[in-house]
């Protein structure tokens, strides 16, 4: 724990932003670093509360407490033994997390939260420049041979799980860098993909091989995979976005999410796009307001578009929790992202009608308010409007995996929501193959799928060793890891 008193002496003081009109002039990171007083204090706030909520707030159990608790006694390298514990890439989640912890944080009951998720950032930061962030020491060679298929946070969780624990360990990526949707689905001012790079050095020095564009079920056949290796684990991501279905869909200027994404992260990268989409001087609609919708709001505002409106369909959340959204639930609150910060306009309860335009191209959407009655969106009476717009990004979430190669060739079993269907060891209907992340659960939490890959790799360990040797979730872990 911290100190019993110190959310009563230290205030909560987030990490502050880079000012607006700076950073949408490049593309780094946002915010601005801390003080190591101000981080300690920080840490001085986690109450002695007794019960824990944080841990029920984060999948993957990290000892938050702990971990506090060393941050404000000046105890920086165990704070990062007790957060190495749990969290494979805590300099991922540090920056990219929704922090589900704060808001089941004892303290969010009446005040703000401990600042959890940026004291993890610290905690990581300040490792990796003391050199605390090493190699970890591999358990003997199994002789065992595993394949990880997608190179997201799920796939590379259980990469190095695996590795850890002795298994001959192949990332298969089909694009033609590691990372997956870290690399290419968000942008550079949310996470530098230099950060992706340090970690990727220790997981090659930790025996993990890389072997990118390689499409399986394309380049090489699911069943090419299976004989090569003892075991498989799909980590393939929720890729297939959520259409719109309206007339003049088919007008040039529509664009999946992704596609702007990730044209707009390979030229950060310097890379030679020979298709790039940019808003620079077009009027900008963005279909969705999550967090996809705000990376492209970020992303349009560096690109000079002439403006940029961001559309909800459903209607704005309460400035605080519902009666029926108590603690520690997430609360459903109203909330405004750096990428809403920085400008553009926002509209809620809007659902598009149709798209209109001329010789081909867009030029006009036109939607309709609505409202919700009895659980339902009804159109409002006289609440029809238009907009001019050159440029429309889809960004209204994910339907789940790609799957036509899996069914096909390997012949995995879907859930009802076309995602992986797998039983609780996170092992698919079809033997010696598993599925961790968003293949799996559909369109979730980096800190999900982190965890999902740390369990699949446990589970996969066993069924290969016969003995269950990795650790199991975080709160239940104890110090050393593996």
């Amino acid at each position: 724990m911290g100190n019993s008193d110190g959310y009563l002496k230290h205030p909560a003081s987030p990490a502050s932003r880079r000012p607006a009109q700076e950073r949408v002039g490049d593309w780094n990171e946002i915010y601005e670093p801390r003080g190591p007083v101000t981080r300690g204090e920080q840490g001085a706030r986690c109450m002695d509360c007794g019960i824990p909520f944080c841990h029920q707030g984060c999948p993957l159990g990290n000892r938050i407490p702990d971990w506090n608790g060393l941050v404000s006694r000046d105890r920086w390298q165990d704070a990062w033994r007790a957060l190495d514990d749990t969290n494979n890439f805590p300099e991922f989640t540090g920056r990219l997390c929704p922090a589900p912890c704060e808001s089941a944080c004892t303290l969010a009951i009446s005040d703000t939260a401990v600042t959890i998720e940026q004291i993890e950032l610290e905690i990581a930061e300040t490792s990796w420049e003391a050199g605390w962030v090493t190699p970890a020491r591999r358990r003997r060679a199994t002789g065992k041979s595993v394949a990880v298929v997608g190179s997201g946070p799920a796939g590379l969780a259980g990469a190095q799980q695996l590795a850890r624990a002795g298994h001959d360990v192949t990332v298969y990526e089909k694009a033609d860098r590691i990372g997956g949707l870290l690399r290419y689905g968000i942008p550079d001012f949310k996470m530098e993909k230099w950060v992706i790079d340090r970690r990727l050095t220790q997981l090659t020095a930790e025996g993990v091989s890389f072997r990118t564009g390689v499409a399986v079920g394309d380049a090489i056949s699911w069943g090419e995979l299976q004989s090569d290796h003892d075991a498989v684990l799909l980590a393939l991501g929720a890729e297939r976005p959520r259409d719109l279905d309206v007339p003049g869909r088919d007008l040039g200027g529509v664009v999946f999410a992704m596609d702007y994404l990730e044209r707009s992260n390979r030229l950060v990268a310097g890379d030679a796009v020979t298709d790039p989409i940019d808003a620079a001087g077009r009027r900008v609609v963005i279909l969705g307001g999550g967090d996809t919708g705000s990376d492209c709001l970020g992303t349009a505002h560096r690109q000079g578009a002439a403006s940029v409106v961001q559309i909800e369909l459903m209607p704005a959340p309460p400035e605080t929790r519902a009666d029926d959204n108590p603690w520690p639930r997430w609360p459903l609150v109203f909330r405004t992202s750096s990428s809403q910060q920085e400008g553009g306009e926002r509209e809620f309860a809007t659902m598009t009608t149709k798209l209109t335009g001329s010789g081909g191209r867009l030029e006009r959407l036109h939607a309709t308010r609505v409202e919700l009655v009895d659980g339902r969106l009804v159109p409002v009476p006289g609440g029809e409007i238009s907009l001019e717009v050159d440029l429309l990004v889809l960004a209204m979430g994910f339907t789940g995996p790609r799957v036509a190669s899996l069914t096909e060739q390997l012949g995995v079993e879907l859930t009802p929501r076309g995602a992986v269907a797998t039983d609780k060891a996170f092992a698919t209907s079809v033997p010696g193959v598993w599925a961790a992340g968003d293949a799996k659960r559909g369109a979730s939490l980096i800190v999900w799928a982190i965890a999902d890959g740390r369990e699949a790799a446990r589970a996969m360990d066993a069924a290969l060793t016969g003995q269950a040797r990795l650790p199991t979730k975080g709160a239940d872990a104890p110090f050393g890891g593996i």
